[in-house]
């Protein structure tokens, strides 16, 4: 894929130089140059100082051939603008925004704009560690992220069929077995056993 990335500090930074490795064609803009030496020593793509909102500096950058702009900069404002304007100027057909505003994400998801938001994610993992309610894994489907909660089974349940269960951390997505094997929630009911892990999940971005 030939893909842009908006902002050279921490995220983009890391994000590039792995994109990079995966063999993609990248090419990165930030305004202080200073920031590409973040990137790692075998990166191969592309560098361009300037603003990203600049639209000579994103044909610069090669967005007009871009599969995909990924706006991650530490600025909000910066990532929306470059997103529509990559999504409504140059078309390109896959745009993801970092938000770092929780309140903000659902503005401009309904503005069609592919949103994944740092606070909601970290905050999700760090209440999971301090409440003890388990491990937690996300992944994003197009503007949604799903949050994977992943918990020992409650001495209360034990014995109990897995239709039964009902829980504030979402919605059961499945009963992982000692083996390492997983029956989904709407497929199979099973009796829970001491040894099994339940799965939930919730959307949180």
């Amino acid at each position: 894929m030939n893909i842009l990335v908006i902002g050279c500090r921490t995220m983009g930074s890391h994000l590039a130089s792995i994109l990079s490795r995966e063999g993609h064609d990248v090419s990165v803009i930030d305004k202080d140059e200073q920031n590409f030496e973040l990137l790692d020593n075998d990166f191969s793509g592309l560098t361009v100082t300037g603003l990203a909102i600049d639209t000579e500096v994103l044909r610069r950058a090669g967005i007009e051939v871009c599969d995909a702009v990924a706006a991650v900069s530490s600025d909000d404002n910066q990532n929306i603008m470059v997103s529509q304007i990559a999504k409504e100027v140059f078309k390109v057909p896959r745009v993801l925004t970092r938000i770092y505003d929780p309140q903000r994400t659902q503005v401009f998801t309904s503005f069609g704009l592919h949103t994944v938001c740092p606070t909601n994610l970290a905050v999700d993992a760090i209440h999971a560690i301090l409440t003890d309610s388990g491990e937690v894994q996300q992944m994003t489907f197009d503007s949604s992220t799903l949050s994977f909660t992943t918990v020992p089974m409650p001495r209360e349940w034990v014995g109990r069929r897995s239709n039964e269960v009902k829980d504030t951390l979402g919605v059961l997505f499945g009963v992982l077995h000692p083996d390492g094997s997983m029956d989904l929630a709407g497929e199979k009911t099973v009796n829970l056993t001491a040894q099994d892990r339940l799965v939930f999940t919730k959307v949180v971005d």
